[in-house]
């Protein structure tokens, strides 16, 4: 599992034994945490120290070895935008609100890319810390299916069009994108939350950033004039955002007359650079693969952790 936090003991062994002292390897995974801390008002919390937390991993308390109160971890951010036929008439805005966010989040040494998905999942900007070029793949974001207004046909039990493959582009961000990267890791999705197509399932979806250590904000954004006429078999839900997000350690957003793709922009932005960096040697040291549910929680009453809920040991192969 890569980490945040480097652990140099085997290399200061070796500096301070003679050249011919055999010297013995010891693998520690490090289970890194990434959170953000609210009060009762909502309102973000960013001045605990390491002794305000408690972290368990299966019931079982665990020693907190690395604590950081950082805002510029380095960062990986990714952004999937929804350009299916629903999105049709949010797309602009997307873009203008997008590039804006780019140009305030990152900074030296962050790294983004860009992803849209709608019948197909297409990378229109790799890794770069360049906002020029990510403004230019925003500029490339286009209507990738036409806009549902009838059932697709009379048995829709058998019909399955590709038209929002959300669960795969999330899938692909996390496992082909963000599992190799260290560091801070992030997607941010823009969608209305309808899946129609996708290959894998929403499990494999979370599995796969979770496997990356990769937090998932969703901003649910609806045209409610998309869903007319008989499209009553894909309708919008934030549910499935909601679970993507919260399992791993994100919020889930909702654009509304009150609160605008430019609000939530600002609050993810917020969130990002007033997180809590938390790693522990898991007392389990089996090499098995298995999913290990987590809780970290603070001392102090009337706080709310906002972290993921567990993580993947890893595997003996």
């Amino acid at each position: 599992m890569r980490t945040f936090f480097t652990i140099l003991a085997a290399g200061l062994a070796l500096a301070q034994q003679p050249q011919e002292t055999p010297t013995i390897k010891v693998e520690v995974n490090v289970v890194n945490i990434m959170c953000s801390v609210r009060d009762n008002r909502n309102a973000l919390v960013p001045s605990l120290v390491k002794d305000d937390f408690l972290v368990s991993e299966e019931g079982k308390a665990q020693e907190i070895r690395y604590f950081e109160r950082e805002t510029d971890l380095p960062l990986t951010l990714g952004l999937l935008v929804d350009v299916s036929g629903s999105q049709r008439n949010l797309i602009q805005t997307e873009k203008r609100a997008a590039e804006a966010f780019f140009g305030n989040v990152l900074h030296k040494k962050d790294m983004a890319f860009l992803i849209s998905f709608g019948s197909e999942a297409e990378l229109l900007q790799d890794y770069t810390g360049s906002v020029v070029l990510l403004r230019d793949g925003l500029d490339q974001l286009k209507l990738s299916a036409p806009p549902p207004t009838q059932m697709p046909g009379p048995v829709p039990t058998v019909y399955q069009p590709r038209g929002t493959i959300l669960f795969d582009a999330v899938y692909l961000a996390a496992h082909d994108k963000l599992r190799s990267e260290v560091g801070r890791k992030a997607i941010v999705i823009i969608t209305d939350g309808v899946d129609q197509g996708s290959r894998l399932k929403l499990s494999d979806a979370i599995e796969a950033a979770q496997k990356a250590d990769a937090i998932i904000y969703s901003i649910y954004y609806v045209d409610p004039s998309a869903y007319g006429g008989g499209w009553a078999m894909y309708t919008p839900g934030s549910g499935d955002l909601r679970r993507m997000s919260e399992e791993t350690g994100g919020r889930m957003f909702e654009v509304s007359r009150k609160t605008t793709l430019e609000d939530i922009f600002r609050q993810i932005q917020e969130e990002m650079r007033s997180q809590y960096a938390i790693g522990y040697i898991s007392s389990n040291p089996a090499r098995d693969g298995a999913y290990r549910r987590v809780d970290v929680r603070t001392k102090q009453k009337g706080l709310k952790v906002q972290a993921r809920k567990g993580y993947y040991a890893p595997s003996a192969s």
